[in-house]
């Protein structure tokens, strides 16, 4: 009979708290950045931040009958409550919406408990006035997300591409053998490679740096309807514009209850895009490991294998691609569902928006794999080097188009090149002996045909090195 099993300590209970998920747990020494901004923490800290700048909005133009500009002192206590905003703060609001079962609501009181010592008391009501909850999260949300792409995410992407762009002028002249469909193919350069990469990704960088953050703040159905009834004679579509504006955020002046998401929509297919570049360029690293065109640097300590002693596993980049690929599931989902609402609202959104962080946390955290990665690689030159020289049959390409040149510009017996070039390599190995015993047997004119005996294939690479200036300037 089994013996019964001795009760767990529940992990929960553990102090400090012990995370569900990996990016509050296991990685959260590079994600933490993004806890500032897109957190359940940073998001109460934005709502409160908008409605204390929507009351002192109110008040400074005087928009309300009864109402005029606080002072400087008073404005100064009301930005305190955001900038004072820490674990105490988030207690409280915690033990609000216990009563309210309302996160937005819990702000609203959370601010007006804190008027009276500021001399303001009687401007209670004005608190989230005319302002549906979704007023106050849109503008939040926004204020968020542009800090978590300005401050932590583009940071980290772009210290990641310079050091791509780095590694490609350093090895802008190192020759590679190419291929195309896995099968050798005209050479290239290491650096040519590495630029292409850069130069993909600045791309998308360009566009999200391009991002317009939208906002509104125009009522339940997006009329301004509670606005107009309780004072008809303010320019509210004036007084929304210059408040979302004055966020530094961009204006949207046309919404139902939420605003459309649209330009959420669009930063997420935009880092999702850059996402899967990224991805595309571990794939490639990863298999130029594994036919060692990079050596990996040992980490002093650490171990590849659990069994296998000699390995140095290329687990940043696996790491890497795993993260872009959970991150993209959600950017994705995000991007394709945020766009829609049934009628004038649903809480789908709602939902959906809380995971913005977890799929910026998964990006940010392959960026840095990938930067890390990059660290431990040395150029296998000799490699490069030993692979360009037992595939001679790449200068096959080159021969023939010496062909068609020299039969363009008259040479005689310079027919049938391809099909000749053809015979010669077509699945067949062709050292430099074979290679330059069939060059000099095609009766080529004599500058020609010294300028193809002294090609090599690791001559064979056109301009290659100087296109990395395309990245570098």
């Amino acid at each position: 009979m089994a013996e019964t099993a001795a009760p767990r300590v529940p992990l929960a209970s553990v102090t400090p708290a012990i995370a569900l998920g990996p990016l509050d747990g296991r990685y959260r020494g590079v994600t933490a950045p993004l806890v500032d901004y897109l957190s359940e923490a940073a998001l109460n800290r934005d709502r409160t931040h908008v409605e204390v700048e929507w009351l002192i909005h109110l008040t400074s133009n005087s928009v309300l009958p009864g109402t005029s500009p606080l002072s400087e002192g008073q404005q100064a206590q009301l930005r305190e409550i955001v900038t004072g905003f820490d674990g105490a703060s988030i207690t409280e609001l915690a033990e609000i919406e216990q009563v309210t079962v309302h996160d937005v609501k819990a702000v609203e009181y959370y601010i007006g408990r804190r008027l009276a010592a500021i001399g303001i008391e009687n401007l209670t009501a004005l608190v989230h006035f005319g302002c549906t909850s979704e007023d106050v999260n849109n503008l939040s949300y926004a204020l968020g997300v542009k800090g978590a792409v300005e401050n932590v995410w583009l940071p980290a992407a772009h210290d990641l591409v310079d050091r791509i762009t780095v590694m490609a002028e350093e090895t802008r002249s190192v020759p590679m053998l190419s291929r195309t469909h896995g099968q050798p193919a005209t050479p290239t350069t290491l650096g040519k490679e590495l630029a292409v990469t850069a130069h993909r990704l600045t791309r998308q960088l360009r566009r999200i740096e391009k991002t317009e953050y939208l906002g509104k703040i125009n009522g339940a159905t997006g009329t301004y309807a509670a606005h107009y009834a309780s004072v008809p004679d303010a320019d509210w579509q004036q007084v929304a514009r210059s408040f979302v504006e004055g966020l530094g955020l961009t204006w949207n002046p046309l919404t139902t209850q939420i605003e459309s998401h649209d330009w959420q929509a669009e930063l997420y297919a935009d880092m999702a895009r850059f996402n899967r570049i990224l991805h595309n360029f571990c794939t490639d690293v990863w298999s130029y490991i594994s036919i060692g065109y990079f050596k990996q640097i040992p980490v002093a300590g650490a171990t590849g294998s659990s069994t296998m002693p000699h390995k140095v596993n290329p687990i940043r980049f696996e790491n890497a691609e795993a993260n872009l690929e959970i991150s993209n599931g959600l950017l994705d989902t995000l991007a394709s569902t945020l766009v829609t609402s049934r009628w004038q609202r649903d809480l789908t959104d709602s939902s959906s928006q809380r995971n913005i962080g977890v799929a910026f946390g998964h990006s940010v955290l392959a960026i840095s794999n990938v930067a890390k990665g990059l660290e431990r690689l040395d150029v296998a030159d000799d490699v490069l080097a030993a692979d360009l020289d037992t595939n001679w049959e790449v200068l096959g390409e080159a021969i023939q188009m010496v062909m068609r040149a020299e039969a363009i510009a008259g040479a005689p017996g310079m027919e049938n090149p391809y099909e000749r070039l053809k015979d010669l390599t077509r699945g067949h190995r062709v050292d430099a002996e074979r290679m330059r015993e069939f060059v000099t047997g095609l009766g080529l004119p004599a500058e020609a045909e010294a300028r193809l005996l002294d090609l090599t294939p690791g001559k064979y690479i056109g301009i290659a090195d100087s296109l990395v200036d395309h990245v570098t300037k």
